[in-house]
């Protein structure tokens, strides 16, 4: 999958600090708000992306790559594809999406918003 068609479905959970109004994670949860899009903050406001109460397309981990393992480890809830914010990485995130197969894109959804938001 590439930015252009993981901008097109609905339902996103942004992983990291959506809550400081300067922290990266917040502006891209506003931005997809503004956008339209249903989203959900996992890391300051809901604990786990196990409590987002609806179905989720796409998970953006804008948050260290530690935690966002562990936050995809306990999660049980479907979803299509993962976007890792650059910085958002390490090798044991990357090893364990790639043994699991969970699909990901190395990517911006800043970029993506202004490139192929929904109300473009």
């Amino acid at each position: 999958m590439d930015l252009k068609q993981v901008m097109a479905y609905r339902n996103f959970v942004v992983l990291g600090n959506t809550v400081k109004s300067d922290r990266y994670a917040a502006m891209i949860k506003k931005g997809l708000e503004d956008k339209g899009y249903r989203v959900a903050g996992v890391g300051r406001e809901l604990n786990s992306i196990n409590d987002v109460p609806f179905e989720i397309d796409i998970i953006d981990l804008c948050i260290n790559a530690k935690e966002g393992l562990r936050l995809l480890k306990e999660n049980t809830k479907p979803f299509k594809e993962i976007v890792i914010q650059p910085g958002a990485s390490d090798e044991a995130l990357i090893n364990w999406l790639d043994e699991n197969n969970v699909p990901y894109i190395n990517s911006c959804l800043l970029t993506g918003l202004s490139l192929y938001s929904r109300n473009n």
